[in-house]
């Protein structure tokens, strides 16, 4: 039986995880120290500019726990793409979130780039899947004139086999 710090950050079936989550910050061009102080218990060091991007950071580590937390008793590492299913329903929730508060140019300004990047981790299989969702969000970013459009005249779109109206 080891410590709550060994199942959580030391154990070398949750360091995979840990490293993929810190290639994925390197990516955004967020580097914060590999300290378990960050992911584990969200203190962030204040001499760096990590401390600015805790809005990034903070649901990247909440969606690595809840995935180790999910694998907690079984002898396998938790995958990078149960990570990202995470991270992309973190993602959708914030995004929904923001249209309510009709506060999407923060959304945007975080999460836009995670986007890319969460597309360029996911496996081929699941990047079919995710591949889909991204255009459906697309195509109610349009539908909903949360691309910074405003009211104008009404456009028609076709969407697979239907047709929907939208503003232009």
């Amino acid at each position: 039986m080891g410590t709550l710090l060994h199942c959580w950050w030391e154990c070398k079936l949750v360091q995979p995880l840990w490293k993929a989550v810190w290639r994925f910050l390197r990516k955004l061009k967020i580097d914060p120290p590999y300290d378990p102080a960050i992911a584990l218990l969200g203190i962030y060091p204040r001499d760096t500019g990590v401390l600015m991007h805790r809005g990034t950071c903070t649901p990247m580590f909440i969606a690595a726990l809840s995935t180790i937390a999910k694998l907690w008793k079984e002898p396998k590492c938790p995958s990078t793409d149960e990570w990202i299913k995470k991270l992309w329903f973190i993602y959708t929730m914030e995004y929904y979130v923001a249209m309510r508060k009709n506060e999407i140019w923060p959304f945007v300004a975080t999460w836009m780039e995670l986007e890319s990047v969460m597309l360029s981790e996911i496996s081929h299989t699941e990047k079919d899947r995710y591949h889909m969702v991204f255009t459906l969000m697309w195509i109610l970013r349009n539908l909903t004139g949360t691309h910074g459009g405003g009211e104008g005249k009404k456009k028609q779109v076709r969407v697979g086999e239907s047709q929907s109206i939208r503003d232009s």
